[in-house]
């Protein structure tokens, strides 16, 4: 049976309540709130940025489209410049003079129907540049709200980095004094016991298991001598006797 003087034994409990501690602000650190504000502000950036980039491409296509219509519309204006201008001039036959007249009523139907074209081309661009330029905006508005939020979180971690190293150094001071297989036996079980290896009898009543100790084992751990370990038959933690255990 392993051995440990009572003060040891003590020094076993304050040692558990360090690493507890220690375990307390890793879970802190793990589970703060801004982690997940800033998945989901990343959720939201990553779909704004889909969004995004499928309005870019039917910006960059209507643009394209845009500048086809106008080029049609040029080209139009100045076939009917270039009619008008030999119409003004008067020379040709009669039959050409007559077809030029025809032409530039032609021409100038087409140049209607494709301004027409380009008008509308150019209101489903407007529309599309006024929504990439609201996705945009709403897109670095997020990236500042999760700027901010990241330096809440880096700011919390450092206060929780600054109390975990300082109570480091308070376990370090503490596990010095003992020996080593007490404390590969305390660490051996606290991880099998999810962290915890030590408790306190106190009343009767295990901490370990948060159980009264039956009678029959209580009297058997009280007639055990002080300086051998006693366990928790509930929880399979150490058991450690204070002044108030019985």
């Amino acid at each position: 049976m392993t051995k440990a003087t009572p003060q040891d034994q003590k020094r076993l409990l304050d040692l558990q309540a360090l690493d507890t501690k220690l375990d307390q602000l890793t879970h802190k650190a793990r589970t703060l709130p801004q982690h997940a504000r800033i998945t989901e502000l990343s959720g939201r950036m990553a779909d704004l940025d889909t969004a995004i980039a499928a309005s870019r491409t039917a910006v960059g296509d209507l643009r394209r489209e845009l500048a086809k219509a106008e080029s049609d519309v040029q080209q139009v204006r100045d076939r009917a410049a270039r009619d008008q201008a030999r119409l003004d001039s008067g020379a040709g036959s009669a039959n050409d003079l007559q077809a030029l007249q025809s032409e530039l009523v032609s021409l100038g139907k087409r140049q209607g129907d494709l301004e027409e074209v380009e008008l509308e081309v150019m209101e489903r661009l407007e529309a599309h540049e006024g929504t990439l330029a609201e996705l945009t905006t709403a897109h670095a508005a997020l990236l500042n709200d999760r700027a901010a939020v990241e330096a809440e979180r880096d700011a919390e971690i450092a206060v929780l980095t600054q109390q975990a190293q300082q109570v480091r150094a308070e376990r370090v001071a503490m596990a010095e004094p003992l020996d080593d297989k007490l404390l590969a036996l305390y660490d051996r079980l606290r991880g099998r016991l999810g962290g915890v290896a030590v408790a306190a009898l106190r009343r009767g009543r295990s901490e370990g298991s948060g159980m009264p100790v039956p009678g029959t084992e209580l009297a058997k751990i009280k007639a055990t001598p002080e300086d051998e370990i006693v366990y928790c038959e509930d929880s399979g933690r150490i058991l450690v006797r204070g002044e108030d255990a019985f």
